[in-house]
């Protein structure tokens, strides 16, 4: 199991997931996956103010998933070193336990239709 016992590793990971809830921040990622843009790109793209696609970027740059450089009034995003490794093991430990249970439920249900099948075919009653 993944243990994420340091405050900074967990800061990390909640950073990381605060920034990949939003739609538009996770649309970001997507379109700078593609190639970099400034700013005002990524707020004419997503429909909204300069000044609204800073916040987001800056939530994204927050949490190491986008860097941005100024040269002269423009600002350029690109992706950041964040590669979401550490949320990527999160997930996988807690995919890899849910997939346990599933497993366990599904050999129970076919436990039970085996017993009920047995017991049907040995009462004659009906």
């Amino acid at each position: 199991m993944v243990q994420f016992s340091s405050s900074a590793a967990r800061a990390s990971l909640d950073a990381a997931f605060a920034a990949l809830a939003d739609a538009t921040r996770r649309g970001v990622l997507e379109h700078l996956a593609h190639g970099d843009a400034s700013i005002s790109v990524l707020a004419d793209r997503f429909h909204m103010t300069p000044t609204g696609m800073k916040k987001h970027v800056g939530v994204l740059e927050a949490a190491g998933l986008v860097t941005t450089e100024k040269l002269g009034r423009v600002r350029t995003c690109k992706l950041g070193p964040g590669r979401l490794e550490s949320e990527t093991a999160w997930l996988e430990n807690y995919r890899r336990l849910w997939d346990a249970r599933f497993d366990a439920l599904e050999r129970l249900v076919r436990e039970l239709q085996h017993r009920e099948t047995k017991g049907d075919s040995t009462d004659g009653n009906e």
